[in-house]
Formats: C-alpha cells, structure tokens, sequence
C-alpha cells in the first residue's frame, strides 16, 4: 500500500511538530516531579484542532480521515515529549468522542460534541473497577432507573482525566441477569448530584495526565443522559475500543523515532577507547532493533487506519496494532537508555522518563495479554 502523504497532510504534519516544539515542552521535568496537568497546552493543541481532528465538521470537528488523524498524532508525538499531555488528548477523544459521535442522539451530540472538540469540556471514560480490569463487564457499578432519571451507585478507578473532566462516559450494570448485554453507558456531567471526585492518583508514568477514582452515591443521571439504548453497553464499549487500540498509541510511534535519532546522535558523539561508541557491533545491533521496530509499529499502525478508512472492521489490526507498538515503544526505550549508558539513567537525560511513560501501554486499552488473546481467539484458537 501507498502511504505517501499529500502536500497538505504532510504540511499538516509538520505545522503540529513546529507547535509542539515551540509551546508544549518548556517545564516539562517540572511539570512531571509536580504530577501536573499542562492546562495551557491543552488548549494550544485544542486550538490547532487536535481533538476535533476525527469529527465532522457540522459538530466543530476536523473531519480528517482516520489515516491522516494517526498520520498527525504520530507527529504529535515525535515533537511533543509530554506523553501525559498527549495521552489525556488520545483518552479524551477515542472514549468519549467516538462513542458520543457513534451512539449519541442528535441532541446529545449538538450540545457536547462542539464543545469537546474545541477543548472547552475535557472527556473522560470510567469502566474499570477494582474488581472489573480486564475482566471488564463484571461490573459492581449500578444504574437503577427512578422515574425520569438513573440512580448510579458504585465506583470507578484508574479514570484517565478523572480529576478534570467536565463528561465523563460512565459503564454500570442495569439488568445483572443480563451479563454483559445487561451494562449500560451514561453521560455523566460535572457537578452531578451524588457524584464525587477522589484524590488524584499517583502513576510510575504518565504523570502529566491525570488520573483518580470517581465514586457514585445514588447519582442523578436524566434518561436523556443514556448513550445509546439500555442495554447497548458492550457495543458501545467495544466500538471504543476498538478506535481506541488502533490509534491512542500513534505518537508513541512519533516517541519511538524521537528515541532513535537521539540514540543515533548521542552514539556518533560519544568516544570511548578512541572512537564514538556507534562504531561498536553490539550498540548497532540495538539502534538496527529500534529502527526494525519503528517501522513495524508504524505499519501495524497505519494498516489499521487505512483498513478502517476503507470500512472494514478492524478488531483483529486494532489488536495487532495495540500490541506491536506498546511492546515495541517499551524495547526502544529500554535500548535508549542502555546506549546513553548512565546517562540515560539519571533524570536530566529524559531517557529515564520516556521509559517509564512506556510501560503504562502495555496495560491501558487491555494488556499485551488481552490483545494476544484477541488475536488468537480470531485466528481460530
């Protein structure tokens, strides 16, 4: 297939890394110590059009297609080292946008939508439960409807954006003899009745996105606040992520070419036993690796948005794609710090970051375990 970009994806492309070099990493090492979320930034990428990017425009949206959106994100990435704020951005858009666009009423999509993809409002998803990770519909999590409204009772964890979000896209169980098909999605808005916000909580990684439990106490939802039919939960959540796995990890791809041509120049500058260390087989032999899968990743990466552009389903690439570019972002991060030797290992490098920002993708949108379970159970096993 012929990936080639148009002048305007490929000036498009450029202008976002010129964006992100200029305005999105000055304090970043601060930024990261204090767990904090980049406000100003994210509203620098909301008015380049970022989160809007997948969306009509009737709704405020770009109206990009899937393979320019990844093609931009992965920019994104390459120029933006804050992968928090850029991870906040991914969570915002694949799992409150796309099932808003895909299940929501006319009404429901005309009064958030605009609003999420200028940046005014901040989206967040809370599925996952102490009890309910990658088990995923075994939710504790209740809705029972009481006249013209839902009562939620229960709590969610590890909600990306949770701290900060004004919509939050709330999974709880309606009909318990139902399992799955008995689960379904709200909208639940900031300052909702019975709705509670718990302390931000602290990660390895990412630590520019913030993150915390939500707890419900007969929480008021009006009926008009259900995304798509009682019942519809596990469609929608699966539609999710779906889009989800495909494309939250496009910058890594951009992280993952960033790590390789520091790699590249710091070894072609540092000297010892009289020559720079590139000229030594077993340090080729790692930067080789990196660049192998770099572009594996991105492969796996724009298949899976080309497939999708074309109308296929792409629940097999969406899985292939999660699970080839996390592993593979965590390897060339391991790999840059072991050539900047201890170097990398201290703070000041970003090396030591970039490797801890890694890790958390091999978790999040399902483990590498869930994604090898996907992919087996269609291949027939």
């Amino acid at each position: 297939m012929d990936f080639t970009w148009s002048k305007d994806q490929q000036a498009l492309r450029e202008a976002v890394v010129e964006l992100a070099r200029a305005e999105l990493n000055e304090g970043l090492h601060e930024r990261d110590e204090r767990e904090e979320f980049n406000r100003a930034g994210w509203d620098k990428l909301a008015a380049f059009g970022i989160h809007g990017m997948p969306f009509p425009v009737e709704y405020g949206g770009g109206g990009l297609d899937a393979l320019t959106t990844v093609g931009v994100l992965e920019r994104l990435g390459y120029g933006c080292r804050d992968n928090g704020l850029v991870f906040s951005v991914n969570a915002h858009m694949w799992t409150v946008g796309t099932p808003l666009m895909a299940f929501g009423t006319d009404e429901q999509k005309q009064r958030l939508l605009p609003r999420l993809c200028s940046g005014e409002l901040v989206g967040a998803n809370a599925m996952s439960e102490h009890e309910a990770g990658s088990d995923a519909y075994s939710l504790g999590t209740t809705a029972t409807l009481r006249g013209d409204r839902y009562l939620l009772s229960g709590s969610k964890t590890w909600v990306t954006n949770g701290p900060i979000a004004d919509v939050i896209v709330v999974f709880a169980t309606v009909d318990a003899s139902k399992g799955p098909n008995g689960i379904s999605a709200f909208m639940v808005e900031r300052g909702s009745k019975g709705l509670s916000v718990g302390g931000k909580l602290r990660k390895m990684g990412i630590r520019t996105s913030p993150m915390s439990e939500l707890f419900f106490d007969d929480c008021e939802v009006p009926v008009e606040n259900r995304l798509g039919r009682e019942g519809a939960g596990k469609s929608l959540f699966t539609h999710s992520m779906t889009w989800e796995r495909a494309c939250i990890l496009s910058s890594a791809v951009g992280s993952m070419e960033r790590l390789l041509e520091t790699s590249i120049a710091y070894a072609r500058r540092r000297k010892q036993f009289g020559q720079s260390i590139g000229k030594f087989q077993m340090l080729q032999s790692r930067v080789v690796d990196m660049k192998l899968r770099l572009e594996a990743a991105r492969s796996a990466l724009y298949q899976a948005a080309f497939l999708r552009d074309a109308g296929r389903s792409i629940f097999l690439e969406a899985a292939i794609a999660k699970l080839q570019i996390s592993e593979s972002w965590v390897r060339t991060a391991e790999d840059a710090l072991q050539i900047h030797g201890g170097y990398g290992y201290m703070r000041e490098s970003e090396i030591e970051r970039e490797l801890r920002d890694a890790i958390g993708s091999r978790l999040y949108s399902g483990t590498s375990e869930i994604q090898r379970t996907i992919i087996a159970s269609l291949l027939g096993l």
